[in-house]
């Protein structure tokens, strides 16, 4: 059977003109839900429910789970500081549903793959920090918001050596897009880095030895889902997380 993967939506709680205006909405790009079919699985959008019961049963019901990337970012004060620079924050009907189902996955060991801003969420959820505004915070002639499209690749990343990412890739070295503002700072304790850009900015991160027991816990900072059709490279990070989360279906 092909395991259920659970894809976190994007939220418009009605201050969002392009995004369905005064009324609250749920949106999300169509190449998050193809990648996960196009890997075997089943994309199942899930509600972002408020109820810590709802939560916890939404999470029984599904094998694996996918962390969108989201425009806004998260709020600074969940990671213990002040906003030191303008930018738009998530609603907190995202951000409170995604950080806890985070939280659920990693301790009941459930596939989980983070996706630019769901790889700072996975980060936030655990303990860790970011950096809240690269261009202002860190001195780098990488340009981490691309102005080409996101289906090119601008920049490349290292791989750390006996990582999971490195075997699922099977690269030391891999060509991203790239389109954030922000990026982790503090790894939280039961990740490790298992990838960096050439100026030292941290691009995935995954389980680490506390978690060695995990089946799959992986967050990229770059866009995979523009990609994974032109590159196989990418498209082993949707496989990867369908095949673990079909490894460990009915299992927990």
């Amino acid at each position: 059977m092909k395991p259920v993967i659970g894809v976190t939506p994007d939220f418009n709680a009605g201050d969002r003109p392009d995004m369905g205006g005064a009324e609250p909405t749920y949106f999300l790009r169509a190449r998050y839900v193809r990648a996960i079919e196009d890997a075997g699985g089943v994309p199942l959008i899930l509600p972002l429910a408020g109820d810590g019961r709802v939560r916890r049963t939404l999470l029984d019901g599904i094998d694996g789970l996918l962390l969108t990337g989201s425009g806004p970012d998260l709020p600074p004060k969940l990671y213990g500081e002040r906003q030191r620079v303008p930018f738009k924050v998530v609603s907190p009907v995202r951000y409170e549903f995604e950080l806890e189902i985070a939280r659920l996955a990693a301790d009941c060991g459930v596939p989980l793959l983070g996706i630019c801003g769901g790889m700072q969420a996975l980060n936030v959820s655990l303990g860790g920090s970011l950096v809240q505004d690269i261009p202002t915070q860190l001195a780098t002639p990488i340009p981490h918001r691309q102005s080409p499209p996101a289906t090119r690749q601008t920049h490349a990343v290292t791989v750390v050596p006996r990582t999971r990412l490195r075997r699922v890739t099977g690269r030391d070295r891999i060509l991203v897009n790239s389109s954030h503002h922000q990026a982790v700072k503090d790894v939280a304790k039961p990740l490790v880095v298992s990838a960096v850009a050439p100026d030292g900015v941290i691009e995935a991160i995954e389980a680490g030895p506390s978690l060695r027991d995990h089946p799959f816990l992986l967050g990229v900072q770059w866009h995979p889902e523009f990609l994974y059709q032109r590159y196989p490279t990418h498209r082993r990070l949707f496989r990867a997380l369908v095949d673990a989360a079909r490894r460990t279906a009915g299992s927990r």
